[in-house]
């Protein structure tokens, strides 16, 4: 069913610039979606006048707490098709790892059921099956269902997960982030489903410290690849660097933004580190990508209360487990153990509207790891001390409890 084009002049500015614009896109839609033709009539009214209308609600699928995200118009009586246009948030796999038949497939039942509009992906990593009337939402979530596909978070529960393609195109890969990913997400279910937190939690699983899935700034709880031995390095491909590119450029591009300047290139263009003061920040094996590889005793470094800005502004994760082996089954569960453990522990003691992150702020981070039953470890600290009024004559004496306290767990 074909329905009339409104006019859009505001929205056919967008079309003249250099790169593809969404309207094109919303106007092809509209050829054959009523829905998108009003759509399209709304955001040209929202333009004009410089106002929202959409207003949210309470829609969901039959068992389920979160998932949908309601957007009722309050313009309905100027755009009839467009008076419901909800999104239904569903789980990508573990790296977003798809194939064309099962791409047709999810677009087949969006024509079907909703606009034919999809965002792969929104930020917080879900396929957006984007506009749907309430009558549709149900069995446009049953054909999705039967492709294998769930519904993801929404509201104050646990989030949908994110993961970095990893090993499948990666040779940095620290872990295999899927199936870390997917052992978390499986025990979460409840929590996903059925929000009953004091606001949204997020995992992600990055499996090198690039850390492309932006965990660091992005997750109450992220798991980033490390290693704990030396960069790898291939003197032969060093030199052969050198020689393409000349000793001013590695000079200039590699070794003098080194963060630690733990790097030195020799008189016989081979290249030597300590390894002890690198702090894997991964610029020169992403520079010289043939001739430094991360390490082999590979695990994950785990951080807790990063998020974009809210109430106190940005958070980056703080570092909760320096160093994890992450490689059998014991390894994993004791991984849900600890997101369990400090779920549970900020569902107790976080305020509402209250992010992981917000509520260690409040408490402060000592409270929050005797809370979870976590012992205090140097890696853990934020940022170095500032204050030169602090007193430091009992550091040494803390530090050698500390490294006692450390021989003790190896020893057992």
């Amino acid at each position: 069913m074909t329905k009339k084009q409104h006019d859009t002049p505001n929205l056919d500015q967008l079309e003249s610039g250099p790169w593809p614009s969404f309207v094109t896109g919303f106007k092809r839609l509209a050829q054959d979606k009523p829905m998108m033709a009003d759509l399209l009539g709304q955001l040209e009214h929202s333009y004009q006048n410089i106002k929202g209308y959409w207003k949210g609600g309470t829609v969901t699928v039959r068992g389920y707490g979160g998932g949908i995200i309601p957007r009722f118009s309050e313009v309905a009586d100027k755009f009839p098709e467009s008076s419901e246009f909800h999104t239904l948030r569903v789980m990508p796999a573990p790296g977003m790892h798809y194939d064309t038949e099962l791409l047709r497939a999810l677009c087949d039942v969006w024509d079907e059921h909703g606009s034919g509009l999809l965002a792969l992906h929104g930020q917080s990593g879900d396929m957006m099956f984007q506009g749907c009337k309430s009558e549709n939402i149900q069995a446009a979530f049953d054909a999705i269902n039967e492709l294998g596909f769930d519904l993801g978070g929404a509201g104050p529960s646990v989030r949908t997960s994110m993961s970095c393609v990893g090993a499948a195109r990666c040779e940095h890969s620290c872990f295999n982030e899927a199936v870390a990913h997917r052992q978390v997400m499986n025990s979460f279910t409840d929590d996903l489903h059925r929000p009953a937190l004091p606001y949204k939690f997020k995992f992600k699983f990055s499996g090198c410290p690039n850390d492309c899935m932006n965990s660091i700034q992005r997750s109450d709880m992220a798991v980033i690849g490390t290693w704990r031995d030396d960069i790898r390095i291939k003197q032969d491909e060093v030199r052969k660097f050198v020689m393409d590119k000349g000793r001013d450029y590695v000079q200039e591009n590699v070794i003098s933004r080194c963060p630690t300047q733990c790097m030195k290139l020799t008189k016989d263009d081979t290249l030597e580190i300590d390894n002890s003061n690198c702090v894997r920040c991964m610029h020169c094996i992403n520079v010289m990508t043939k001739a430094l590889s991360p390490g082999l005793d590979r695990g994950v470094t785990i951080l807790v209360g990063g998020k974009r800005t809210l109430k106190i502004g940005d958070l980056f994760g703080t570092v909760l487990v320096p160093f994890r082996k992450l490689e059998t089954q014991q390894d994993y569960e004791e991984l849900v153990e600890l997101a369990e453990t400090i779920i549970d522990f900020w569902a107790e003691n976080g305020l509402e509207h209250e992010r992981l992150g917000e509520t260690i702020e409040r408490i402060g981070l000592t409270n929050f790891l005797e809370g979870i039953g976590v012992e205090v470890e140097p890696a853990m600290v934020a940022q170095p001390r500032s204050n030169s009024y602090a007193r430091m004559d009992a550091w040494e004496e803390e530090a050698e409890k500390w490294r006692k306290r450390q021989a003790g767990k190896q020893g057992a």
